[in-house]
Order: structure tokens, then C-alpha cells, then sequence
């Protein structure tokens, strides 16, 4: 069997280049796409067609197909026969899990952090909810998820523990390859949240307890995941 040699000569260069370029559109398609499905424009169930998004990218289908098959491998995309490519639909038991886990680290680096908040940062996060809560009567549940994590954020982020503080952006980064914003399924929620939100910053800037600050949290965030599987398996009526 011969085993194929790379080229050589004028054409060597030409070669290589034009496989530059097409792994560069593909890392490009790739990203493209990806984004869309971390923000929620392409929900779950969307239909991703070809042609489609390479006129939109300016590319031809092939690069867009590789970075389709690079998503599929990443448990974002699936391929149905007589359908093609489709954003996956949520996967409920790794949602659960990322945000039990979640809850936990996300709530003691809340705690951390909360003696090292300043009046600004705390003022910014008392904006950020006000918007939220304007958000409340035309909802939006992709915009309304993008500030609760700036919400959030502004509370963790002085976390002083960095590996405490890895494991929540790490969760938080699993929430968006997950891309499913929980305030699609109960946008209910929405309210609860914003009055939670409110509550946990009283409770920080009073001095409170640490424990007290961190159950807060915790259960903030336990409380959306229990509102979502009531949601996915309702109680049944006798």
C-alpha cells in the first residue's frame, strides 16, 4: 500500500493555504453558529440548513457542514434522516446537575465575596435588577437571562477563593453549552427571581451572616432548578 506524500513543487503553497482557509471558515461557521445557540436565538428543535447560513457567512456549504459536524460531536447539533441538522433539544439531567453544583459553589462565592462588594459594585447590581424588573412586563427570557448573570457576576466576581471562583465560571459556561434559558420554560419564574435578587442584596449589604448569605444563594438558585422540574414533570391530580 503507498502511503500518499504530501505535494510538493508551485502547487505545495496554493495547497496548504486553501486548507488554511477552509479550516479558518469553519472555525468561523463554527463559531457563528455556536453563539447562536449559547444566546438562544437558534432554540432547541431549530432546523440549521446549509445553504442558508453560508450565504449568510458569505462562505460556500462546505466549511459550514464541518463546523455542523464539530457541534454534533459537541452534543449541541443532531442530524435526523429526512430532517438534517437540528439544535439538540435540553439535556434535563445535565441541566439538574449543573445547577445543583452550581448552586452550591456559586452560593459560597457569594458569601466570599460579599464583605469585599462596594457601594458601586452593589449599586450596579441593584441596576441591573431594576432592569430585569422592567424586563417583567415584555419578556424576554434570552435578554432576561443575560442580565441575571451580569446580576450574579456582580456578586461572585470579588470571590477571593480562584478556585472556588473557576468552578462557578466553569458552571456558568455549562449553562451556556446547555444554552437553554430556564426562563423559557417558567417565565413565572421571572418574578420570583427579581424579588430574590432584591432580598439577597438587603441581606448583604445589612452585614449578614456569611451562612445566611450563602443559603440565600444557594437557594435562589435550587429554586429556579425545583420550578423547572415541577414544570417538566407536573404533579398529578387525584
Amino acid at each position: 500500500m503507498m502511503i500518499p506524500t504530501s505535494p510538493t513543487g508551485p502547487n505545495a503553497t496554493n495547497t496548504a493555504n486553501t486548507a488554511d482557509a477552509t479550516l479558518s471558515k469553519a472555525q468561523l461557521a463554527h463559531q457563528w453558529i455556536r453563539a447562536r445557540i449559547t444566546d438562544g436565538s437558534f432554540s432547541p428543535g431549530y432546523r440549521l440548513v446549509l445553504g442558508q447560513i453560508a450565504r449568510e457567512l458569505g462562505v460556500s456549504t462546505v466549511p459550514v457542514r464541518e463546523a455542523i459536524r464539530l457541534l454534533e460531536a459537541e452534543g449541541l447539533v443532531t442530524f435526523e434522516r429526512n430532517i438534517g441538522a437540528q439544535v439538540a433539544m435540553l439535556d434535563a439531567t445535565e441541566y439538574v446537575y449543573t445547577m445543583q453544583t452550581l448552586g452550591l459553589v456559586e452560593g459560597y462565592a457569594t458569601a466570599l465575596s460579599a464583605p469585599r462588594l462596594d457601594a458601586a459594585t452593589r449599586g450596579r447590581a441593584r441596576l441591573i435588577n431594576a432592569e430585569m424588573a422592567d424586563c417583567l412586563d415584555h419578556f424576554d427570557p434570552v435578554s432576561f437571562t443575560r442580565l441575571n448573570r451580569d446580576f450574579h457576576s456582580a456578586l461572585f466576581e470579588a470571590c477571593p477563593n480562584a478556585h472556588i471562583l473557576d468552578l462557578v465560571h466553569r458552571g456558568w459556561s455549562r449553562l451556556g453549552t446547555l444554552r437553554e434559558s430556564t426562563f423559557s420554560f417558567v417565565p413565572g419564574r421571572a418574578h420570583e427571581s427579581v424579588a430574590e435578587h432584591d432580598a439577597l442584596l438587603d441581606l448583604i449589604e445589612s452585614g449578614a451572616d456569611p451562612l445566611q448569605v450563602e443559603l440565600a444563594a444557594r437557594n435562589h438558585r435550587l429554586a429556579t432548578l425545583d420550578a423547572f422540574l415541577a414544570r417538566q414533570h407536573p404533579p398529578v391530580s387525584t
